[in-house]
């Protein structure tokens, strides 16, 4: 039995149960989801997006380069060349300013605005409800990233990616922010807009898994940015305007954690969207279940924003048992992952298998390699296993301390926004050739770019764990400190730190040489590109879907639970700290 996972629905289609109650409705394959059957007014900044986000991880890589480096006394930032561009006095902490904002933010939200939107169209099979608006959310992004770039080249804010005071940056830099995180809120805008459409043309016809996902994804950050943007619009700018005396410190922690921990799910979730609805169809398989894989988007939607406080489990000013409840949050968002685990995995398995494969795991060699499309994400598949696995040891409160604010901290985020960034590498191979209708150009050099990142990242992970557990700070220029001859063991956690850094730097170079390659069309046009879409071996039934679908419910389920989380730790700071909107902050 087969279901697509979420082909449109002609106006007026009802839907077909089978007698185990299966929805075949939607059953029908999308033959026409070639580029040319949505209008380039819509396209154009989807590939501006992608190509965007592209230009954002060459010039935040480079940075990184030099960070791994310096922990063997190479020191990258001390010549002609890098200060010409770089304040010689700060050029360490400017680029780890620049490697984090352009990756942590930049690229991933620019990525997901044009993946979500081509996705919600595949999905829906009709054009975006505005197309104003999918070139807003560009404009807004592009904007976005120049005046923080500017700020940051110009070392007028040099904080890091976690921007909260007192570290204190230019006034654009935070308008900057602020922009790239009001382009998602366009998306999402236009992604409902666009359900409404669909909706009203197919009464009674469940959301096509896709758009669900992509519902989920940007209904759960509209939630948690709520946080960056309360702390910027009404801490941090009224500060830099002089309207108040000081900020409170710990107040603009608490609201940056708000979103800064549900900020991984954001890169995360467009990576998932593409493992549950298209790796399968790649990997020859199908989805095992449509059910479960909306449960697992409805988890992330409920457990992603209440769990801050373990990003401040040190700090004194939170009561303990509200770190408690944030605590078990952390735990708790692990099952979705889990059952995300189980469901992609047997899809390959089942592709391997229909591939030919025998045996515990001969389906595993079956699957397709060859394609580096599919080939990045595996990769990122399995260092987000790690990545994930080493974030419960954030988790724990007792454990946490022993790695809190060390390089540890550095190798765990890593094993997260690296295997991100590589899935998103991953659905460039398909994507950009399809938005240009060029073939991938290099396809061995992307195959050996996605083995490079693979093994680089974790060298690069082991070595800044392995440095962590020894006492080793993050966001720390270590070269230089006056205390690294007093901790023994560090050389081979520091070459490692150093040997997987230059892999991904070469493997960086990689990826810029085949994506100018594809967009100057070098390689030898065929046919013209499709978005591969998998089926499912368990539908949803007439019974479960309208519930699954009951979007207004979960999202004021999440609303609830975030409210819980943190307004009892409003109401009892803030009077406290004289935090009244137009009263003085606490100095820092």
């Amino acid at each position: 039995m087969t279901i697509a996972a979420d082909a449109p629905q002609s106006r007026g289609a009802h839907p077909v149960y089978d007698m185990e109650g299966m929805d075949h409705s939607s059953a029908v394959e999308m033959e026409d989801a070639r580029l040319s059957v949505f209008p380039k007014a819509q396209t154009r900044p989807v590939l501006w997006n992608v190509l965007l986000a592209m230009v954002a991880l060459m010039l935040g890589g480079l940075p990184g380069i030099g960070q791994a480096l310096e922990r063997v006394g190479i020191n990258l930032y001390n010549n002609d060349v890098v200060t010409a561009v770089l304040d010689e006095n700060a050029a360490y902490y400017q680029g780890l300013t620049l490697h984090g904002v352009l990756l942590v933010i930049v690229f991933t939200f620019t990525f997901a605005n044009g993946f979500i939107t081509l996705a919600t169209m595949r999905a829906y099979g009709r054009p975006m409800a505005s197309t104003l608006m999918v070139q807003l959310a560009f404009a807004l992004a592009l904007l976005g990233t120049v005046l923080a770039g500017w700020t940051m080249l110009a070392n007028e804010a040099t904080v890091l990616f976690t921007f909260y005071p007192p570290l204190e940056a230019h006034t654009m830099f935070y308008l900057g922010a602020v922009l790239l995180v009001i382009s998602t809120w366009v998306t999402l805008a236009n992604i409902v807009m666009t359900h409404r459409q669909w909706a009203a043309a197919n009464p009674g016809t469940r959301t096509p898994l896709m758009a669900f996902m992509a519902i989920m994804t940007y209904a759960m950050w509209a939630m948690a940015s709520v946080g960056i943007a309360a702390e910027v619009l009404l801490l941090i700018l009224p500060w830099k305007f002089g309207w108040t005396e000081g900020i409170d410190a710990q107040l603009a922690r608490t609201l940056f954690w708000l979103t800064g921990h549900p900020i991984v799910y954001f890169w995360l979730l467009p990576a998932y969207i593409s493992w549950y609805t298209m790796i399968p169809k790649q990997a020859g398989g199908r989805l095992f279940s449509d059910p479960v894989a909306r449960f697992v988007f409805i988890l992330f939607l409920l457990l992603s924003t209440p769990v801050g406080f373990h990003h401040q489990y040190t700090e004194s000013g939170i009561p303990q048992w509200m770190k408690n409840i944030h605590g078990i949050a952390t735990f708790a968002i692990f099952f979705p992952s889990m059952i995300t685990a189980f469901s992609v995995v047997s899809a390959l398995e089942n592709g391997g298998r229909n591939r030919g494969g025998r045996g515990l795991f001969g389906w595993i060699w079956k699957l397709p390699w060859g394609n580096p499309a599919l080939t990045a994400q595996l990769h990122a598949m399995l260092i987000f296993t790690l990545g994930g696995a080493s974030g419960l040891i954030n988790a724990s409160q007792t454990v946490n301390l022993v790695v809190h604010n060390t390089a540890f901290i550095v190798g765990h985020f890593h094993m997260t926004i690296g295997a991100v960034a590589l899935a998103y590498i991953g659905i460039a191979y398909w994507l950009i050739p399809y938005l240009t209708g060029n073939n991938l150009w290099g396809r061995k050099l992307a195959l050996w770019q996605s083995w490079l990142w693979f093994v680089g990242m974790l060298l690069f992970a082991r070595g800044q764990i392995s440095a962590g557990l020894q006492g080793v700070p993050r966001r720390t220029a270590f070269a230089d400190s006056v205390y690294r001859d007093f901790i023994d063991g560090l050389d081979v956690p520091n070459m490692l730190t150093a040997i997987g850094g230059s892999m991904m730097g070469l493997s960086g170079l990689f990826i810029f040489i085949v994506v100018v390659g594809t967009m100057m069309g070098l390689a030898v046009k065929n046919k013209e590109q499709l978005i591969t879409v998998a089926e499912t071996r368990v539908g949803a039934t007439k019974r479960i879907w309208p519930w699954l679908d009951n979007y207004r419910m979960w999202v004021g389920i999440a609303i609830l639970l975030v409210a819980l989380a943190y307004i009892p730790f409003l109401v009892t700071y803030v009077p406290d700290g004289s935090s009244a909107v137009g009263a003085p902050f606490d100095l820092y």
